[in-house]
């Protein structure tokens, strides 16, 4: 039993336990789940055919590894009609204005490093100037019809998106302690790449080897293709901004990534990596823990130490080669965001030619006021239960650390 098991409010315990022979009721097969979007939706085209094998994989992936309680085969039959519905009508809507896949994006600015390395709050800071967008958890849950300017008549599905997740509080309720979470948040570009099947968001979620190890066999120019056409929706009915976008699953796709937004500026945050693999441990379990019954948290230690390694290293490995063009790249080490946000903020506009104004500080600085750290709790975790030894870690990483002086 895992330690996030272990803390489950008792209702959900005695659900999933009283719920045990319920769990075939819950279909996920692949054929239903298109069938049922389109009877939700009343439409019949999902668009480009290449979304159905990683689709199909997906979902017999989660179905047949991934242990899932009776919660968790709800969350994932319910979160999978709702990426099958989204796209559905981002297709129709795209249909019936044919000027939204014709918009333009400028220069986005793309944060990623190793998990737990202060993306979220770089890309929290970020999104505070006027002048730049982040794409909120309410707009990548339900995008259509594309949003309106914010500040004019509520959307009713900010408000759904809110209840859906106290309602993940409340059977995960120290998730919050690990990740802020909220309808009006900025989120990660995961969320996005689910649409198109082809996104580090479901081995976040669930156990499925079979389905990660095809993954990283991909070279995610699709999965870039759907995020840009993902963007362009968003964007339709607002004046142009600069797009900040984050995600440390980028670590796996730079060069698609820059073959779709070839402008782009990229963000690497550094972290001393025992810092981060027990952290990455600890959140990978809490949020499997909400699914499954099912999780050996020194399996997930070993899992997230060697799947994010190959990342990074494979990322800095191009970047060494030149295929990631180094005035593309800004680095920022986490002590230096931690001391001084706003100066690493001001670095990486320096770096891509872009002005921080005055109001746009102001607003940051706001913003790190009403966020201090551990605002919702202290996240404790230690390596050795995650089986991870410190020295085999330190070992595994010395060439990173060392490059970057962590």
């Amino acid at each position: 039993m895992s330690p996030a098991h272990r803390t489950r409010p008792t209702l959900v315990r005695m659900l999933n336990t009283g719920g045990r022979g319920m769990r075939g009721f819950v279909r996920l097969d692949p054929s239903d789940l298109l069938a049922s979007a389109c009877r939700r939706t009343g439409l019949d085209d999902f668009g480009d055919e290449s979304f159905r094998d990683p689709f199909d994989r997906a979902v017999r992936s989660i179905e047949t590894e991934a242990h899932l309680n009776l919660i968790g085969r709800i969350a994932a039959r319910q979160d999978t009609l709702r990426l099958l519905s989204n796209r559905l009508r981002m297709i129709d809507d795209a249909k019936r204005h044919p000027e939204i896949p014709a918009g333009k994006i400028h220069r986005p600015i793309f944060v990623t490093g190793l998990p737990r390395t202060g993306t979220t709050l770089l890309h929290g800071l970020l999104a505070q100037d006027p002048a730049n967008r982040a794409p909120l958890t309410w707009e990548m849950m339900y995008p259509s019809p594309p949003p309106r300017v914010r500040g004019a008549k509520p959307d009713r599905r900010a408000e759904l998106s809110a209840r859906q997740i106290r309602w993940f509080h409340r059977m995960a309720p120290e998730f919050r302690k690990i990740h802020p979470t909220g309808a009006d948040l900025p989120e990660e570009c995961l969320v996005i790449a689910s649409h198109a099947f082809v996104s580090f968001q479901f081995q976040t979620m669930y156990d499925v080897p079979s389905y990660e190890t095809w993954l990283e066999q991909q070279d995610l120019h699709d999965s870039y293709l759907w995020h840009r056409r993902f963007l362009q929706h968003l964007q339709w009915r607002w004046p142009e901004r600069r797009w900040v976008l984050k995600a440390p699953a980028h670590l796996f796709g730079l060069e698609a990534l820059l073959a779709a937004y070839p402008d782009a500026g990229i963000v690497l945050t550094h972290r001393a990596p025992l810092e981060v693999v027990g952290s990455l441990a600890s959140l990978t379990v809490a949020l499997r823990s909400t699914f499954s019954d099912d999780v050996d948290p020194v399996a997930v230690g070993e899992e997230m130490t060697e799947r994010w390694s190959r990342a990074l290293f494979g990322a800095l490995a191009l970047r060494d080669a030149g295929r990631i063009p180094s005035d593309r790249v800004a680095d920022v080490l986490y002590p230096e965001l931690m001391c001084d946000p706003i100066g690493v903020v001001r670095a990486i506009y320096a770096r891509f030619d872009t002005e921080l104004t005055p109001e746009a500080e102001a607003r940051m600085r706001a913003f790190l006021a009403r966020n201090p750290k551990n605002k919702s709790g202290k996240h404790s975790y230690t390596l050795e239960e995650f089986g991870l030894d410190a020295g085999r870690e330190t070992a595994r990483f010395a060439d990173y650390a060392g490059r970057f002086g962590l």
